[in-house]
């Protein structure tokens, strides 16, 4: 048995997803005939609360198609530092768009200082790029953005003519904690995307979703990027088990990362981060070994951890409570042999 802590995109399939998969009736998705796509992203629309929605292999690419579509050659958009779709997708905006990313640092709590946001947004000139965009992220680090901030980025944006996106990939972590549905967050942007193979527990896929004309371009760009699908019914049906059966559940997730979190804090060696186990993420600083040690220590015990500093814990579906006790105790028995 592993125990793999690294992220919730690790999970596999489980038998009745499985059985989904092997019973969905398919067709040739670039023609719009593959009944269980055209399905799913119409639930998916349904619960973002938007027109339409476009099913695409990664929640890198629906990113990306989202400021494709919003921006062209020479305008910008306004993104965090350490945002996802800036730091962690290669450029894509720029390689494929010529599209200038404009980063900014987040707040303590996730946000995007809009104080910060309107100083960044260019004037009406000729020398400088086009500000096109607002692009935010919940849950951010596992922090859940608050809903009275969203809804003044949302105004803010209106104000001074910015589209708005979402990357959205663990929205419905954000929408189970607060106990909402995830269109009630969904409503303040233009367009969201989010993962199905993330806490969801699906094997692969995103959705893009917001206006129907909107997503018919970004079908265009997904053509483009090399991702046009044929009888991608088998993968789509595996997002729809997800969404019918995996949202209510990631509270499970929740409530063992509090658990990580509170066990990792009665550990003098271990500086936790204050935003650990909001939802399904502990962030910590070890004050004593290294961050490979212990990976090394932990998997010829069959833990799985990434080897970064903070580290990096990420509970999911295929992790319980009795696999977060085992992390504990590895942790400890690492540290006493230092």
């Amino acid at each position: 048995m592993v125990y793999d802590f690294r992220s919730d995109t690790v999970t596999k399939p489980s038998a009745p997803m499985r059985k989904a998969m092997a019973e969905a009736e398919v067709g040739d998705d670039v023609y719009r005939d593959d009944p269980t796509v055209n399905l799913l992203e119409e639930r998916a629309a349904e619960l973002m609360g938007k027109e339409a929605a476009l099913f695409a292999p990664s929640g890198t690419q629906t990113n990306l198609l989202a400021i494709l579509t919003h921006c062209g050659r020479g305008d910008e958009y306004i993104v965090g530092q350490d945002g996802h779709s800036y730091k962690y997708e290669g450029g894509g905006a720029a390689i494929f768009g010529s599209i200038v990313p404009q980063p900014i640092e987040f707040e303590p709590d996730g946000t995007l200082d809009l104080a910060k946001v309107k100083s960044k947004i260019k004037p009406n000139d000729i020398h400088f790029a086009r500000t096109k965009l607002l692009c935010l992220e919940n849950t951010n680090w596992g922090r859940v953005l608050p809903m009275d901030y969203l809804a003044q980025a949302s105004e803010f944006a209106k104000i001074h003519h910015l589209s708005t996106h979402l990357d959205g990939a663990r929205i419905f972590n954000a929408a189970v904690k607060l106990k909402i549905p995830a269109l009630k967050i969904a409503q303040y942007f233009d367009t969201v995307s989010f993962c199905l193979s993330k806490g969801l527990g699906a094997p692969v896929g995103s959705l893009l979703c917001g206006k129907r004309e909107f997503i018919e371009e970004a079908r265009r760009w997904r053509k483009v990027l090399g991702g046009g699908m044929r009888q991608v019914g088998i993968l789509a049906a595996a997002g729809l088990y997800a969404l019918d059966h995996n949202i209510g559940r990631l509270e499970e997730d929740h409530m063992n990362a509090a658990l990580l979190t509170e066990r990792l804090k009665s550990m003098p060696e271990m500086e936790v981060l204050p935003y650990s186990g909001i939802t399904n993420m502990v962030f910590a600083y070890l004050r004593k070994g290294n961050p490979e040690g212990l990976a090394a220590f932990l998997k010829d015990r069959g833990i799985l951890i990434t080897v970064r500093n903070p580290l990096r814990l990420v509970t999911h579906m295929d992790v319980d409570r009795k696999a977060v006790v085992a992390l504990v105790e590895g942790i400890k028995e690492y540290l006493a042999k230092l």
